[in-house]
């Protein structure tokens, strides 16, 4: 009996000794408990100083102070304005991408050719159909930490990660397995209501529309409609005035 308690206490410290865990021997309950605490603050203390040292486990801010240069309004023909807020400390040649097609009028126009329910709505393709960009070069991906939430803002590529142009997508449900394999170059703050009102569909029967893309530092107005188109040519019904009669002689 004496020998099988014995070899438990032999088994217990060496479970303690493995997970990291020693006890101070004698009977005061209390001087075990404060040498855990010890411990644990020692442990807290070197993983503050290695997260200090090593740049690259630090992550960059969820939120970012509102900017009206890095904030992206996209008027949609489902009901209104969406805000984007634009991370340039994460994504800069995205963003810096986005605000050149932006200006160009390029996103004008253009409709959201993928939207799966509880997943997301892609659009920026001029072709409409998933294979179109920019007259602009591929960017290089700039994957980052930022998660795949609800609202998340993030760059559509082929299957080279260095292949992100133009197509973006909006988030509507999480999505985790996502991170770090598309480049997150901003979030939704205002105007998810009219995104969760992006028609449905690959393609869509009726597809929602981007009416205008623009920087909020520009000023631009929000866009309701697409202007209406020019007037066709049609054929003059002015009439010709006949020709003078010849005069006699």
């Amino acid at each position: 009996m004496r020998l099988t308690r014995a070899l438990k206490t032999v088994a217990i410290g060496f479970a303690l000794t493995a997970s990291g865990l020693a006890y101070a021997q004698g009977g005061g309950g209390g001087n075990a408990e404060d040498l855990k605490k010890s411990e644990a603050a020692a442990r807290a203390q070197e993983n503050a100083k290695s997260l200090g040292s090593d740049p690259t486990v630090k992550l960059p801010p969820a939120t970012v102070p509102a900017d009206p240069q890095n904030i992206w309004d996209l008027d949609l023909s489902s009901g209104g304005r969406v805000r984007i807020q634009l991370r340039p400390d994460i994504a800069p040649g995205h963003v810096d991408r986005i605000k050149e097609l932006t200006r160009q009028g390029f996103y004008n126009g253009l409709k959201f050719h993928r939207v799966i329910p509880g997943f997301m709505a892609q659009g920026g393709d001029p072709k409409g159909d998933g294979t179109g960009g920019s007259q602009l070069p591929d960017l290089k991906a700039e994957f980052n930490p930022m998660p795949h939430l609800r609202g998340t803002v993030s760059m559509a590529r082929a299957q080279s990660e260095d292949s992100a142009n133009s197509q973006f997508f909006i988030v509507l449900l999480p999505r985790m397995q996502l991170d770090k394999k598309y480049t997150v170059f901003g979030r939704v703050i205002e105007g998810m209501q009219y995104v969760d009102a992006i028609a449905q569909g690959e393609p869509p029967a009726n597809p929602t529309l981007i009416l205008q893309a623009s920087i909020e530092s520009d000023g631009k107005p929000p866009v309701t409609a697409l202007p209406a188109p020019p007037p066709s040519s049609a054929p003059s019904i002015i009439d010709t005035p006949a020709a003078p009669a010849p005069k006699r002689k």
